[in-house]
């Protein structure tokens, strides 16, 4: 988030703080939320992936506009090497690094030969996440460093829109 040089910095943290928490706020009420590929509606009744969660949750606070994501294969992380999963989050993210990671902040793991998979940091802070999760078939709260994630060959990257 660009603060303008005529606010008073102390000022432009606090909104940045308050932004991170609505963030993780808005993440929380995906919690319960089906999988479903390609989808994006909240709720018991509705369904989302792990790339619609991201954009969802920051165009619902505000800090970005909706997202079109074009059509993705579900496994295309495993056939082919193209990005297109960690091109959309750049285009609304700059990449940092791990150490710099808060809550609001964004993580992606290349899963098979590209980036095809993301969560948001939650409180209190790396590695706790929320993410939609195939194998639990729902967005859940998680470790960032569980088993099928963390795994020490598995690449992940940060971003943060900050």
């Amino acid at each position: 988030m660009n603060i303008s040089d005529d606010v008073d910095p102390e000022i432009g943290e606090q909104i940045v703080e308050t932004m991170r928490i609505a963030i993780v706020l808005e993440a929380r009420e995906w919690i319960g939320t089906p999988y479903h590929d390609h989808a994006s509606v909240k709720g018991l009744n509705g369904g989302v992936d792990c790339a619609q969660l991201i954009a969802c949750v920051f165009a619902n606070v505000g800090l970005i506009e909706p997202l079109a994501i074009p059509y993705y294969s579900p496994q295309q992380f495993l056939h082919s090497d193209a990005e297109d999963y960690m091109r959309t989050v750049e285009s609304f993210a700059r990449q940092i690094d791990e150490t710099e990671a808060e809550p609001g902040d964004v993580v992606l793991y290349r899963l098979g030969r590209a980036f095809g998979h993301g969560a948001i940091i939650i409180d209190p802070g790396w590695p706790n996440i929320i993410h939609a999760w195939a194998p639990a078939c729902m967005v859940v709260r998680g470790h960032g460093l569980e088993e099928n994630l963390g795994t020490q060959w598995r690449e992940r990257r940060f971003f943060s829109v900050f």
